[in-house]
């Protein structure tokens, strides 16, 4: 243990989590307490429109443990993830939603693979309590998809939950990329990891953070950032739609040479102009996926603005 820093410290990124930060305090708290480590609760209000900010400086005022770091304005959950490993100062560093799907308990166990030599130890989803079919479904292929595609070994059915050293950390906080995918970030960095398995549970309180609009852009982050295949893909349908208009040209002269009228008409060349007009917008838009992300990280705007941190050594500001 690294003098004057706890052992561990679990960062919480919290946005309009009113409903479940006593709950999630008193968990975490039991778990460390009854381990007798010394830990901090990195909390990281994410411009929630609730209580979540004053009920953090609650807890915070209850016991010195909690740290508050609070957004200017909400950034996103992979940005408020980053913030809390910037602010945290422990030899270890857990990640863990707000919302309790992710049980606490499984720290303990994370701590012992670590103790092992492990420097990151992430948590495998064995079952999803509580989830529709469809979200479910959707999740595994995600994982299944960008596991084949990307040349990083991503686990499948992970999530940001896990404990990371910190020579891992530090490595991390190198990383300043604007469209975040912190569990591939985590594997791309290497170092030891290991997995260990758990049934997630429903959410405490409160709704998903994630509706299918802010799922499909995540995916999109994950991809894009570890894989060059949808540029690949763009070119495979390039050479596939050359390769038809080769072979429908051959078709065509062989059939006006035997005297059939199959191709005369508008028709046709309608259909035509649509199918190649949709190929290319649609590499057009997975094009402008990836410059859209260039033009993010050229700006070098900051990745978060904080409105206040608390516990950190800097005074109460």
């Amino acid at each position: 243990m690294t003098a004057g820093h706890p052992t561990i410290s679990v960062v919480a990124p919290c946005f309009n989590e009113e409903g479940v930060l006593h709950e999630l305090y008193r968990r975490i708290s039991a778990v460390l307490n009854g381990a007798g480590e010394s830990w901090e609760l990195v909390l990281v209000n994410d411009g929630s429109r609730d209580r979540t900010p004053e009920i953090m400086r609650e807890l915070r005022a209850s016991d010195p443990r909690v740290k508050v770091v609070d957004f200017a304005r909400n950034f996103g959950h992979q940005i408020a993830v980053t913030a809390g490993m910037d602010y945290a100062q422990g030899d270890s560093v857990v990640l863990i939603d707000a919302d309790l799907q992710d049980p606490p308990e499984l720290i303990l166990e994370m701590l012992a693979k670590w103790r092992e030599g492990y420097e990151v130890v992430y948590a495998i989803r064995a079952e999803r309590k509580g989830e529709t079919w469809f979200k479910e479904f959707t999740a595994k292929a995600f994982y299944r998809i960008i596991y084949k595609i990307t040349d990083i070994d991503i686990p499948m059915d992970t999530g940001d939950f896990r404990l990371m050293d910190r020579k891992v950390v530090e490595a991390l906080k190198t990383m300043r990329e604007k469209h975040r995918f912190m569990r591939g970030m985590s594997v791309w960095v290497g170092f030891r990891q290991t997995g260990v398995k758990y049934v997630r549970a429903e959410r405490y309180a409160g709704e998903t953070k994630y509706p299918l609009k802010k799922m499909l852009k995540f995916a999109m982050d994950g991809i894009t950032s570890f894989s060059y295949f949808p540029l690949q893909v763009a070119t495979y349908i390039g050479f596939a739609s050359a390769l038809i208009a080769v072979l429908g040209i051959i078709v065509t002269i062989i059939l006006r040479l035997s005297g059939s009228h199959a191709f005369f008409g508008q028709a046709t060349t309608l259909v035509s102009v649509l199918f190649l007009g949709g190929v290319q917008l649609i590499c057009l838009g997975i094009l402008g996926e990836y410059l859209g992300r260039i033009y993010d990280e050229v700006k070098g705007r900051p990745l978060y603005i904080v409105r206040e941190a608390l516990g950190f050594g800097e005074g109460e500001r």
